[in-house]
């Protein structure tokens, strides 16, 4: 019984979109059926994923304000190995990683990574988003768009594209 509790538990990938949408919408007040509108998750999946970091100790008990240190060490140091991805098939899509801003303004690379995406107009190698609804969520929330392609620079860069993407990311939420 005590396993199944445990893996309940276990944060998932939506958290983390669901903890960057916190932080970019900064001082907004929200409510749970509003992050799962704006992201297009059900509000029972939301109030899980809040449950879930809470446990983690990546949001207060109010699961109101994100534990900003905490949330930055995982992602700088955990969002790799817990969600990793390799780059896939070229496909059309939404830039991504070092392909996205704010990271294409500072490293110059001739590889694309996309966000598969049938409406998208870039073409590149295929990263698989955090969660299935982030292409259509990110598509009026600039934000929250460049907080995820930071992160997806994290899984998929190589050392020096994590670097950058960690420095920037980390001034970001730390200062957010």
């Amino acid at each position: 019984m005590e396993y199944m509790q445990q893996s309940k538990n276990n944060l998932k990938p939506q958290d983390v979109v669901i903890l960057l949408k916190i932080i970019a919408l900064g001082e907004k007040s929200w409510f749970h059926h509003t992050i799962a509108q704006e992201l297009g998750i059900s509000q029972s999946e939301v109030s899980q994923s809040l449950n879930r970091s809470k446990y983690a100790g990546l949001i207060d008990d109010a699961r109101k304000k994100v534990n900003k240190l905490a949330f930055t060490e995982f992602l700088l140091h955990g969002v790799a190995y817990a969600f990793p991805q390799q780059p896939g098939a070229i496909v059309r899509g939404v830039l991504t990683a070092h392909s996205a801003e704010p990271l294409n303004q500072i490293i110059n690379s001739s590889e694309k990574y996309v966000w598969p995406y049938a409406k998208g107009n870039e073409r590149g190698q295929a990263i698989e988003p955090l969660y299935s609804t982030v292409v259509e969520a990110t598509s009026n929330d600039k934000e929250l768009y460049e907080l995820l392609t930071m992160v997806d620079a994290i899984r998929v860069g190589r050392i020096r594209e994590k670097e950058i993407a960690k420095k920037e990311l980390e001034k970001r939420i730390l200062n957010a």
